[in-house]
């Protein structure tokens, strides 16, 4: 099924010539006692009849008139047959005998329910997502599915679940994809999902978002604390790193320089306490060594 443009002529032009036939058909009737006296009698005159023809004939071509606002749609369906959708704005006449379906081709948002899911490692998570979405296909729309708006309700939430099952929570490294940590490649991700599951109905997918990502509150908490223990990790891990490298520059400089000579024991010692000052958390308080007094 494919939308095909609907024949259909300017509403102004139609409504003067149905105007002018109810005239003509008005003026050819003449008085209605007269018309109510001849039909008692079985005897119409033909410029009568002929003018209650040209009445019927007005009254059937009002009936074909029809008003489409800006990014709207009428599907016209002709005796069981599609004949046309008509997109154009404005006030038109079409065929007054085919039942005439309003759609709207409006983008709207999709805003899915907080789903319960398991990441890609099996981690319990709750997720949510925003779909826009527009029809841009009325004849798929309304005679492919039942109900697109229900379509596009169930088929989004199963693009979600598809999708989170596909990626962590969340990764140990940069380099991995995950749901929190690549926010743009999700929604990439999700969106040709979704499209891919739409194309049937001629819905097109605008933009995806995630509105809601946490874990599951059963885990929620240690999950947490685990984060927490990689922060920390992640932190002592470079301080420890910075420390080593400031050590060295200063023990470098220190035999460069000959500023002193230091024995192997010596070396320990001072490399030691520079470590504990650099990574401590605390603020080190140094002993300054002022050297023995002349009386001992």
């Amino acid at each position: 099924m494919q939308e095909i443009p609907a024949i259909k002529i300017n509403g102004f032009m139609a409504l003067g010539g149905a105007i002018a036939l109810a005239g003509v058909g008005l003026w050819l009737t003449g008085d209605i006692t007269e018309l109510v006296n001849q039909l008692n009698q079985g005897q119409v005159a033909p410029p009568t009849l002929l003018g209650v023809g040209f009445l019927v004939l007005a009254t059937i071509t009002f009936t074909g008139f029809i008003t489409v606002e800006p990014n709207q749609a009428r599907v016209l369906i002709f005796l069981g047959n599609y004949s046309g959708t008509v997109r154009d704005a404005g006030f038109w006449w079409v065929n007054p005998f085919a039942a005439k379906e309003l759609l709207s081709l409006r983008v709207r948002n999709f805003n899915s329910d907080r789903l319960k899911v398991n990441d890609a490692q099996g981690n319990p998570i709750e997720i949510a997502a925003v779909i826009v979405w527009r029809v841009v296909d009325s004849a798929k729309a309304l005679f492919d599915v039942e109900d697109y708006e229900e379509f596009v309700a169930i088929q989004s939430e199963t693009a979600i679940r598809s999708l989170a099952i596909r990626y962590p929570y969340d990764s140990g490294n940069d380099r991995e994809a995950s749901l929190r940590g690549s926010p743009v490649e999700v929604a990439a991700a999700l969106q040709q999902e979704v499209q891919d599951r739409l194309e049937v109905v001629g819905v097109e997918v605008l933009e995806t978002r995630l509105s809601h990502l946490a874990y599951a509150p059963e885990i929620a908490q240690v999950m947490l604390r685990r984060q927490q223990a990689q922060a920390i990790i992640a932190a002592r891990q470079q301080i420890v790193e910075g420390a080593v490298s400031m050590v060295e520059m200063a023990m470098n400089q220190l035999s460069d320089r000959q500023i002193i000579a230091l024995d192997d024991d010596r070396k320990a010692k001072m490399i030691n306490n520079l470590l504990v000052v650099l990574t401590s958390e605390n603020n080190i308080q140094p002993i300054v060594n002022a050297g023995q007094s002349p009386e001992s």
